[in-house]
């Protein structure tokens, strides 16, 4: 489905990103995976490589654009060229409005929106006529009740603007830009869970299907599909991958 194409996948050195890593190189891609920690992206390639695959670890920070430029060049240089972007990586600022940190609200605008608006840049000139980019946004900015994640939502709510913008601005150059919001078995909800217990089991029976997803078979499976030509006329979209919990009007 996917053979031939070169994927960039960022934070893929655990959970979500590395599920959909996993699932571009099942179906032929060659993928980067992008992450802060050098010894997670090498084991995200090692399994990858494992498969019968073929994957290339960056380890790099997607605040740093010096880290971002370096990854654009090396996967070029490595592979000849770039098909597929998926932004992924995110650091989430958490908690009331007078709690959040002016800290934490740069963090996650820096590795949020920020991050995808460069690396949609960078990757553009390769993208053009026949490229593909999936940008993670969250279901968290249609709760019903916002209470702590005002700030959460108001980063992925950018995210799910520029690639609005993107979809409309590329797609006559034959880049296609679609946002994805999944729930997804992830470390960093893992850690929420235990947290949070009420209120995560709240949380999942509120889920139609009554599961959270597996980052590769959920997730990074129907990544795949939105990559591959059976996805070509879809563009400018926001999916919830989450069994059917958000209404996306």
């Amino acid at each position: 489905m996917l053979v031939g194409k070169v994927a960039i996948v960022t934070g893929a050195g655990q959970g979500v990103g590395q599920g959909i890593a996993l699932a571009l190189a099942n179906h032929g891609a060659k993928v980067a995976a992008m992450g802060r920690t050098g010894s997670k992206v090498e084991e995200t390639c090692r399994l990858i490589g494992q498969r019968g695959g073929v994957a290339l670890p960056i380890e790099g920070n997607v605040k740093d654009l010096d880290d971002l430029e370096a990854c654009v060049d090396r996967v070029v240089g490595a592979f000849g060229g770039i098909q597929i972007l998926v932004n992924n990586a995110q650091e989430v600022p958490l908690g009331p409005l007078l709690g959040v940190t002016e800290e934490a609200l740069e963090a996650g605008w820096e590795s949020g929106p920020r991050a995808t608006f460069r690396m949609m840049k960078l990757c553009y000139p390769h993208l053009k006529g026949d490229g593909c980019i999936v940008n993670l946004a969250s279901t968290v900015a249609r709760r019903w009740d916002a209470t702590n994640y005002g700030a959460y939502a108001a980063v992925k709510e950018a995210i799910r603007a520029f690639s609005r913008a993107a979809a409309s601005e590329w797609g006559g150059e034959g880049i296609r830009t679609n946002v994805i919001l999944p729930h997804a078995k992830s470390p960093a909800l893992a850690a929420w869970t235990e947290a949070n217990p009420e209120e995560a089991a709240a949380f999942v029976a509120t889920i139609p299907m009554r599961r959270i997803g597996e980052c590769e078979e959920d997730v990074g499976e129907f990544v795949a599909f939105l990559c591959s030509s059976a996805a070509a006329y879809v563009n400018g979209q926001s999916i919830a991958v989450d069994g059917g919990q958000a209404y996306m009007p």
